[in-house]
């Protein structure tokens, strides 16, 4: 049985996460992802602050609401702070956002060094907003982050169609009449409520990670915007809660720490195993691609080589063909020649037989098909004067593939017909 104080944690982190999961998915796709981390380094100095002022009045220097208001006050102003220098034109936006980032996380340290020396030590607790502790946040401490982050998240669905319009395309809707720059300052304003209620759960320095991390990862697992909200929505829930969790078990982990190494491994799921994005999907699609390529060139030499030896055009693939000549046309090794003569030959396209090969029916099809696509090439860059024989052919090799047969029959003047190579066949062209 989850005990009630750490139910009501899990529950702020993870709504703290469904926030952090949309608003980030907007802020990814407008390029502000940087201005997260400005935000989050700039609310130290606004804690301490706030800390400061607390204790002088006589009030509890570690009640979250007024150490809220103080993070999200230098957090805006950090904010404007970037857009004050990038305004200037003197400097980059980037550079504008790492001045602010260090300046203010610097002003924030000095602080909380001098609240250390003082009678007190006011200082007591406000380190865990740096690095983000979920056990040492109360009940009621909890149920005031969701509430910032539930509230973060309405706005965001009540604004989704602005959102999306200035994301994808800011000039167009500026044109139809948006306000786009209200529409960043919305954003910035989210961005900015979003690291400030996640400051006590997540730490100031990793909140930018709960912000990046699960829209990055849903970025790779969709092109669509309503199903990257989702996931990016459900990877922050996850995170969140899940980092809260441990470090509820184990509060020596800082929970800013377990949610980005949550976070973390999450993209790097994503970024190996996406099925369309993906690094192995990538590498499995240029894989395929070659070996589709050097199939048909495989058969192109193996058709030509059969030319070469006397075969008709329209007969080509009745002879056998040295897999020497074929490899000696194609300009590779033998070793390449002889494991893809065996590959096709696996797949019924080929036949071998002590160093030669013949076009199986359905290799003749094939082979047939790849000659005609280079020769319509050939012989349309030959006739529009854009090239000599031997150039027409290396840049035939390049954009033959995947060319379809309704192609190949406009680019040849007779359709039915399978011409004669312009070049040399049987013999790589110079």
């Amino acid at each position: 049985m989850i005990p009630y104080n750490t139910a009501v944690v899990l529950l702020g982190c993870a709504m703290l996460g469904i926030a952090a999961g949309t608003v980030g998915a907007f802020s990814l796709l407008r390029g502000r992802a940087l201005v997260a981390d400005a935000v989050g380094h700039a609310a130290l100095p606004g804690v301490a602050l706030a800390a400061l002022l607390v204790a002088a009045v006589g009030g509890d220097p570690r009640a979250l609401p007024p150490l809220l208001a103080g993070a999200a006050a230098a957090g805006v102003a950090g904010v404007l702070a970037v857009q004050a220098l990038a305004r200037t034109r003197r400097i980059r936006e980037d550079a504008a956002i790492a001045i602010v980032l260090s300046s203010f996380y610097a002003l924030g340290v000095a602080l909380l060094s001098w609240l250390q020396t003082m009678p007190g030590a006011a200082q007591a607790g406000l380190s865990k907003f740096i690095l983000g502790q979920a056990a040492a946040m109360r009940a009621e401490d909890a149920l005031i982050a969701a509430a910032v982050a539930g509230a973060c998240l309405v706005v965001v669905l009540a604004a989704f169609q602005r959102l999306r319009a200035a994301c994808f395309d800011a000039d167009f809707a500026r044109v139809q009449g948006l306000a786009v720059q209200r529409v960043d300052l919305l954003l910035l304003g989210l961005m900015v409520t979003v690291c400030v209620a996640g400051l006590q759960a997540v730490g100031l320095i990793l909140v930018v990670a709960l912000l990046v991390l699960p829209a990055a990862t849903a970025r790779l697992l969709t092109h669509r915007l309503p199903r990257m909200l989702l996931l990016s929505a459900a990877i922050g829930a996850a995170c969140g809660a899940g980092g809260a969790w441990v470090s509820a078990i184990r509060p020596e982990v800082p929970t800013g720490a377990a949610v980005v190494l949550a976070g973390a491994a999450a993209f790097t799921l994503a970024l190996l195993l996406a099925p369309e994005r993906g690094l192995l999907a990538r590498a499995w699609l240029h894989l395929r691609r070659r070996l589709s390529a050097d199939t048909e060139h495989f058969l192109r030499a193996a058709w030509e080589a059969q030319e070469a030896a006397g075969a008709g055009p329209g007969t080509a693939g009745d002879r056998w063909a040295s897999i020497e000549a074929v490899a000696a046309a194609r300009g590779w090794r033998p070793a390449k020649a002889r494991r893809l003569a065996f590959w096709l030959a696996r797949r019924g396209l080929v036949a071998r037989a002590e160093g030669h090969v013949h076009l199986t029916p359905r290799g003749a099809g094939a082979a047939r098909r790849a000659v005609r696509a280079h020769r319509a090439v050939e012989h349309h860059l030959l006739a529009a004067g854009a090239a000599d024989i031997a150039s027409a052919d290396r840049m035939a090799d390049l954009v033959e593939h995947g060319l379809p047969p309704e192609m190949a029959a406009r680019l040849l003047p007779e359709p039915s017909a399978l011409p004669a190579s312009p070049h040399a066949v049987g013999r790589k062209g110079p």
